[in-house]
């Protein structure tokens, strides 16, 4: 990854508090790797949350192949358990397995060449959430292609 590629969860946040994240990050890019693109939570819909951020000159994007099926979300909760053990392999395997996955993997890394990315999703805590396996994946793929 050619720029910086950081994961931010907007759980106790506000729109304004992304932006300012992206100002300080010097982001170009949030990509949004919830399954589905919606929040009760004011400001992060996927139309009110891609308006915001074009006006603040941040380039919105949805990766929806790189969600987290909402049946393994629950051992996401509880890091360090049995249980997350389980929900890391099944998204490692069954999402990030995936030819879809794949490509949006691709297309994520094309843009950290062009600019500064906010992975984002709901949870804070980075360990609860699993975009830190998709940044993980994502450094593992670079890593692969620095050894040849």
């Amino acid at each position: 990854m050619t720029e910086f590629v950081t994961g931010w969860g907007y759980e106790g946040h506000t729109i304004d508090d992304l932006i300012q994240e992206c100002q300080r990050t010097r982001a170009k890019f949030v990509v949004d790797i919830r399954l589905n693109a919606i929040s009760r939570k004011r400001g992060f819909s996927k139309k009110a949350l891609s308006e915001s951020l074009s006006n603040a000159g941040i380039e919105y994007i949805h990766l929806r192949a790189l969600g987290n099926p909402k049946s393994n979300r629950p051992g996401f909760a509880h890091p360090g358990t049995p249980e997350a053990e389980v929900a890391h392999r099944r998204f490692n395997e069954e999402v990030l397995g995936t030819d879809e996955a794949a490509s949006q993997l691709a297309q994520l890394e094309e843009l950290a060449k062009r600019g500064n990315v906010i992975i984002l999703c709901f949870e804070e805590t980075p360990r609860c959430c699993h975009r830190h396996l998709v940044i993980q994946r994502l450094r593992e793929r670079e890593k692969s292609r620095s050894l040849f």
